[in-house]
């Protein structure tokens, strides 16, 4: 068994390279029919009748709703590109945070994690703290404080 740095396998290198580059090329091959669609549908746009105000709200909505997903798709893009330097560094497939092995199912599923779902799951739960905290400070800023 040739293992190579951080106790990581070449078997679960290649494979985990497989992963990551397969869904690279899947998501730049949607990223990139997204944009194609934007364009074509965009052209087609400015060649139609003038629509009314709601069909132009319609169409704006869409427009924001196609714009958000090629974004996601280019930010999952940039990612998995980030997975793959660590992979090459030999730090891929653990944890940020505790140095544990990621478990093989979440990297399947979410090839670019950095960090397990235990530690994972405590990030979550901190960032919702900090939100209920700042939503709380935002509702007494907004009301003021209470006079006794």
């Amino acid at each position: 068994m040739n293992t190579l740095t951080h106790g990581m396998t070449s078997d679960r290198y290649q494979e985990l390279r497989r992963i990551l580059e397969g869904r690279r090329e899947e998501m730049a091959g949607e990223v990139q029919d997204k944009i194609r669609l934007a364009r074509t549908e965009g052209g087609q746009t400015s060649t139609r009748r003038v629509a009314d105000v709601t069909e132009n709200s319609g169409m704006d909505i869409q427009d924001d709703i196609e714009f958000a997903l090629i974004q996601m798709k280019a930010e999952t893009l940039t990612r998995i590109s980030a997975a793959l330097a660590r992979l090459e560094e030999r730090t891929y497939g653990y944890c940020f945070e505790c140095g544990d092995e990621i478990a093989k199912q979440r990297l399947r599923a979410l090839p670019f994690a950095s960090r397990c779902k235990g530690c994972e799951e405590v990030r979550e739960n901190e960032r919702n703290r900090e939100r209920v905290l700042e939503s709380r400070s935002k509702a007494v800023s907004l009301f003021g404080t209470p006079s006794i």
